[in-house]
């Protein structure tokens, strides 16, 4: 029977089964292990950033796997995403793992979600956007924010070029520094703040060698 403390988990996942991966995540996974730590780091700053706040809706959810962090400390969380395969995914996980969160199949350069939130946010994504439609992206953040909404951003380091991958090679069409990100993001926010990481660790240090930036983003501008 194994020792009784461990009953509990043993009664639950002949229940529940193994929890799964999404379609992105569980790739991840496959090909890089360690990947994995640094996606759910960057998620775990976001829980961190947003504690207490009643609502939040995350640009690029993909398959959902990291707003399970989220949610432990924000009181509902809504993903959106263009891909029918992710959401699809993502419903079905949170409806098995009687996860309480809501999902849309959304193009959010074109459209912003109904309703408004505490807090928007979007890790690995403007990298992705055209730079010649990036303005439409921060502004729908922007526009779904309540006037003391919070809105955190994340992407890669364009110093880092020389680190990536060929995957992030032929799909990071819209990297930046540390100061075109604030540039950016300030743009329609009155406050920016920036923050470095390299690999699980978040940090105020010197933002050319970071691998990834941060921007986080209070005081929405009209």
């Amino acid at each position: 029977m194994g020792e009784a403390q461990y009953h509990v988990q043993i009664d639950e996942f002949k229940r529940l089964g193994a929890p799964e991966m999404g379609p992105m995540t569980g790739q991840v996974w496959r090909e890089d292990p360690r990947r994995l730590t640094f996606v759910l780091a960057r998620y775990k700053f976001v829980s961190k950033m947003l504690d207490g706040k009643q609502s939040a809706v995350e640009f690029g959810c993909g398959d959902g796997f990291g707003m399970r962090l989220v949610r432990q400390t924000v009181g509902s969380v809504h993903g959106i995403d263009f891909d029918e395969v992710f959401i699809d995914w993502a419903r079905a996980s949170a409806a098995r793992e009687n996860l309480d969160c809501t999902y849309e199949v959304l193009d959010f350069i074109a459209n912003t979600p109904a309703g408004r939130y505490d807090a928007a946010y979007s890790l690995d994504v403007i990298e992705h956007i055209p730079a010649a439609l990036e303005a439409r992206y921060v502004d729908n953040l922007a526009d779904v924010l309540g006037p003391t909404g919070v809105c955190i951003v994340g992407t890669p380091n364009v110093t880092a070029t020389p680190y990536a991958s060929a995957v992030s090679l032929a799909g990071h069409i819209n990297l930046k520094s540390a100061p075109d990100l604030r540039a950016t993001m300030s743009r329609r926010f009155a406050n920016v703040f920036l923050f470095s990481m390299n690999d699980e660790v978040v940090h105020t240090g010197f933002s050319p060698m970071a691998h990834y930036l941060f921007a986080l983003c209070v005081g929405p501008k009209a």
